[in-house]
């Protein structure tokens, strides 16, 4: 009997001991986990910053911010402001395409489709996001192209409308779900109440659940905007390399993505101005993201209501 009670009791300690080890180890374990991200943002930071800042001591801010780019020429110049107009302009048609549809789609699935229609119709939507861009970006060069030169003649073969438009389209399932998802948060207690004082459901939509469910509606448009400032391949393939300041969007403009592509493709050598150039757009492109998503943050929590 005291044989039986003394191995129990050695089960039992080195029972408790195990416990207490991976009580000690798991914890250590799941923060080197929870900091990889952050170590690979500060390792990312800390290689655009050392290397833009090569770039920025060799070029002035005043050549920085003009409009002549010309990195590969005799007399090479380094003004950035064409990179940021293409970037800006193929973003604003994306969104200009992707929020009217999204939200329209979102209203339609959160307030209007039946369940079973709802079931079909979100995960066939939610393909486009499954798409490659590059095939996005075929997409736009060879089809959306051709059917927009028989609408406007003026329109040249690389253009900044076409990938704009393939950008929001694909950019409509992200604006669409998360839109969903916040509309679908609003009780259904406040959609019931307008019912019951007499409010259509396109009344309820409008006046009820849209501005309650505002700060996720807002925070999928900037993720929108997000996405689209930081798309590489669509740009690359279907609005050229341009790098010529214009605003007008059926000539060829180049984006701050395709501006590094092009680049690293071969073209600039290790070691040289624009190579590290290439650092230095990377790094305003790093700050132009961040500063959307500090935004998508900020709307969210300035106007998320908690019920």
């Amino acid at each position: 009997m005291d044989d039986k009670i003394k191995v129990r009791d050695i089960i039992r300690k080195n029972i408790s001991t195990k416990r207490q080890t991976s009580d000690k180890v798991m914890p250590s374990f799941f923060l080197l986990m929870a900091s990889v991200s952050v170590i690979t943002t500060l390792g990312i930071i800390a290689v655009l910053v050392v290397d833009a800042s090569k770039f920025f001591s060799a070029v002035p801010l005043a050549e920085v911010f003009s409009t002549k780019l010309a990195p590969l020429s005799a007399n090479p110049s380094y003004g950035i402001l064409p990179l940021i107009t293409g970037t800006l302009m193929t973003t604003i048609i994306a969104m200009i395409v992707a929020v009217p549809i999204g939200l329209g789609a979102a209203i339609y699935l959160s307030q209007f489709a039946s369940a079973r229609l709802r079931r079909f119709l979100k995960p066939m939507m939610e393909i486009l996001a499954g798409i490659p861009t590059i095939v996005y970006g075929f997409f736009a060069y060879s089809f959306v192209t051709p059917l927009l030169m028989n609408v406007i003649p003026s329109l040249q073969a690389k253009n900044a409308l076409s990938p704009g438009i393939v950008m929001g389209i694909m950019i409509i399932p992200m604006v669409a779900s998360l839109s969903e998802d916040a509309m679908n948060s609003v009780p259904e207690i406040m959609r019931e109440g307008a019912l019951g004082l007499g409010s259509t459901k396109l009344e309820t939509t409008f006046n009820v659940v849209i501005p309650a469910a505002i700060s996720g509606i807002m925070a999928s448009v900037v993720l929108g905007i997000s996405r689209a400032i930081g798309e590489t391949m669509i740009v690359t393939i279907a609005s050229g390399s341009s790098k010529n300041f214009t605003l007008d969007i059926t000539q060829s403009m180049q984006t701050m993505t395709a501006y590094i592509v092009e680049f690293t493709s071969g073209d600039a050598g290790s070691g040289t101005l624009g190579y590290y150039s290439l650092y230095a757009v990377g790094l305003l492109l790093f700050v132009f993201t961040l500063l959307i998503n500090l935004l998508a943050q900020y709307i969210s929590r300035k106007y998320r209501e908690v019920y």
